[in-house]
């Protein structure tokens, strides 16, 4: 038995339970993990909302972790007892002791890097790379619009687009969030609290306005994220913090320039070994070059069991960069 975090009914935070759980064996081409350091992510708060149903109920929670292999299923060849790991797409019940996770999932962790930074920025740094530089790449001196810039994907992303040399407008939503994003790398910060992004957008760039939008906040902000695009730009919707984007004409489009819009994930852009390698690579190299930081603040790594307090503060945005459970 483990100790792991679980939920019966969707809802707020107070329907995830820290209770025993009966593992099994690994499958023929799973791993089995014992977790070190667990990243929380908003998706996961869509989940036990349930936003993103899952298939059944009781269900585990979380996708992201770092740790040491326990055991390997009998069709595993590429990592052994021993060996420290990373996964961020693992099946649902990252947030446990130990956990089950498909060999295609996991990335070896250089020794350079700690548990937990890993658990910080696997899916988070994975995001940021395959957004920054295959959804659309990024180049020197562009200036280009990111929400949630504080956030645990945001902060991440201001770091990556100070080390491509490009400008990044990032949006938060309080003066302390404003100072990290800025010492993080951001060229031009707009708290939308008090100013009106597409305006504020329209200013720094002189009327010229951005070739791409990175909008992870959704329903809020899916208007002004239109309104600071180019003729012709690209809208990268990749996440729902503020409630899904619902119900879009298609010839908003058209009228605000013939724009084009995509809704990417992780899950798209890596798929298999080569791309996880690719992607995880990319990531492990910032951080060994010290192109990024993903120290977790002290005050945002809880005890496993304090999960319910954990996903509180994410959501009422008191949170700034990463946050870890610790099993």
């Amino acid at each position: 038995m483990v100790k792991r975090i679980e939920f019966a009914q969707y809802g707020g935070p107070e329907v995830l339970t820290y209770t025993d759980y009966d593992l099994k064996q690994p499958a023929d081409n799973e791993i089995q993990i014992e977790n070190h350091a667990i990243g929380i992510n908003y998706i996961d708060t869509y989940v036990r909302s349930g936003l993103y149903p899952v298939a059944s109920l009781p269900s585990g929670l979380g996708t992201e972790a770092a740790g040491i292999v326990v055991k390997t299923g009998a069709n595993v060849t590429g990592f052994r007892p021993g060996d420290r790991v990373m996964y961020a797409q693992s099946p649902l019940g990252a947030y446990s002791e130990v956990h089950n996770v498909p060999e295609q999932a996991v990335a070896h962790l250089p020794d350079g890097i700690s548990f937990e930074q890993a658990a910080a920025c696997g899916l988070k740094g994975m995001t940021v790379y395959y957004l920054l530089n295959q959804t659309y790449q990024i180049k020197r001196d562009e200036v280009f619009l990111f929400h949630a810039a504080a956030g645990g994907v945001g902060l991440i992303a201001c770091q990556w687009a100070k080390a491509l040399g490009a400008k990044m407008i990032g949006t938060v939503g309080s003066p302390e969030k404003a100072e990290r994003a800025k010492a993080a790398g951001a060229w031009e910060i707009i708290n939308y609290k008090n100013e009106d992004i597409a305006q504020r957008v329209n200013t720094l760039t002189n009327g010229e306005k951005v070739n791409v939008v990175y909008d992870s906040v959704g329903k809020d902000t899916w208007l002004a994220s239109l309104d600071s695009l180019k003729r012709r730009g690209l809208m990268v919707s990749f996440g729902n913090a503020s409630g899904p984007v619902t119900g879009v004409n298609l010839g908003i489009l058209n009228q605000k320039g013939g724009l084009y819009v995509t809704r990417p994930s992780l899950g798209v852009y890596v798929r298999d070994r080569a791309e996880l390698d690719q992607a995880s690579q990319a990531l492990f190299d910032m951080i060994l070059s010290g192109k990024i930081n993903v120290d977790v603040p002290k005050q945002q790594v809880f005890a496993l069991k304090e999960v319910q307090k954990a996903h509180t503060l994410l959501e009422q945005r008191k949170t700034q960069g990463s946050s870890l459970l610790i099993p």
